[in-house]
């Protein structure tokens, strides 16, 4: 498969480059270096310095590709909240724009969204049709997204695919600027630093292992449309996550606790029967050995 990847010397989009080389995939990435990083980059695969807010069929046409993987984004939900405008340039304009370039070309699009930040707070696990209460501009944004690629599928027959993510985490997420939660646990546990804890730490989040996450995105990208949740259905606290990771770095460094955030989830968790059903995936890797997988990447 010829392939393109957005945002493919990123956390995710790196470890997704990864597996389709692995796999004999032809890859090239765009990327503009904004966050992704050059090391992230896959030596068998053609880095292309692009920004997707600007036009790109010149890139696709060129390319020619089967499939475009849309990870490319501002992942920041406090950016999104102080900077809206900038966020929906990336996150809604950018992705019109990879659209029209892989419409161009006859190409589909796997776009990564994401579940907490579109369902809100979730009492029970969240299906595909939960009613949608984003709480921040991010997921406002990514809920635009979804929008223009379910309008491209009714307007060009496009076959595009979108998919839910939970909590990502593993290896290259990196500990500052947007980084999630286990990435600034592990990363202050490393360096031997107190980890802050905001609330009660009883606030619950799907977390999935970057490695389960590219899995279901190969398994998008067989499939002629659709959205799905990617996550494991399995909701686990702040507190939990602390002595896990706790456990993965061999630390007893106790955290402190820091007044809550406002706005923030008490509970975000998903329900991912359709992604097993219709895709054929489920994730393989535990919240336990994902942390020590993460552990060992973190601390080299």
């Amino acid at each position: 498969m010829r392939a393109i990847v957005t945002g493919g010397a990123g956390f995710i989009g790196s470890n997704l480059v990864d597996a389709l080389i692995a796999r004999g995939d032809s890859v090239d990435i765009v990327d503009n270096l904004s966050s992704g990083k050059r090391e992230n980059v896959n030596e068998q695969a053609r880095l292309h310095v692009r920004d997707i807010r600007e036009p790109l069929e010149d890139l696709f046409a060129e390319l020619r590709s089967e499939v475009c993987f849309h990870l490319a984004a501002q992942a920041d939900v406090r950016v999104s909240v102080e900077r809206p405008d900038y966020d929906a340039e990336v996150n809604v304009v950018g992705t019109v724009r990879v659209l029209e370039a892989a419409r161009s070309v006859g190409a589909r699009v796997v776009f990564s969204s994401t579940g907490g930040a579109i369902y809100g707070e979730c009492r029970r696990p969240a299906d595909e049709a939960s009613e949608r209460l984003p709480l921040a501009p991010y997921g406002t944004a990514k809920l635009a997204g979804e929008e223009y690629l379910l309008t491209y599928q009714r307007l060009h027959g496009m076959k595009n695919v979108i998919l839910r993510f939970g909590n990502v985490f593993g290896p290259r997420q990196d500990p500052h600027g947007e980084a999630g939660v286990v990435a600034i646990f592990l990363g202050l546990l490393r360096d031997g630093e107190t980890c802050l804890i905001f609330g009660d730490g009883k606030q619950e989040r799907d977390y999935v292992y970057v490695g389960d996450v590219v899995a279901a995105a190969l398994k998008a990208a067989e499939v002629e449309g659709g959205i799905f949740n990617v996550g494991t259905g399995r909701a686990s606290s702040v507190l939990e996550l602390y002595d896990l990771c706790r456990k993965a770095a061999g630390s007893e460094l106790e955290a402190e606790h820091a007044p809550a955030r406002v706005g923030e989830l008490q509970r975000s968790v998903l329900d991912i029967s359709k992604a097993v059903s219709e895709l054929g995936w489920r994730p393989d890797t535990s919240l336990e050995e994902g942390l020590r997988h993460t552990w060992d990447w973190i601390r080299t």
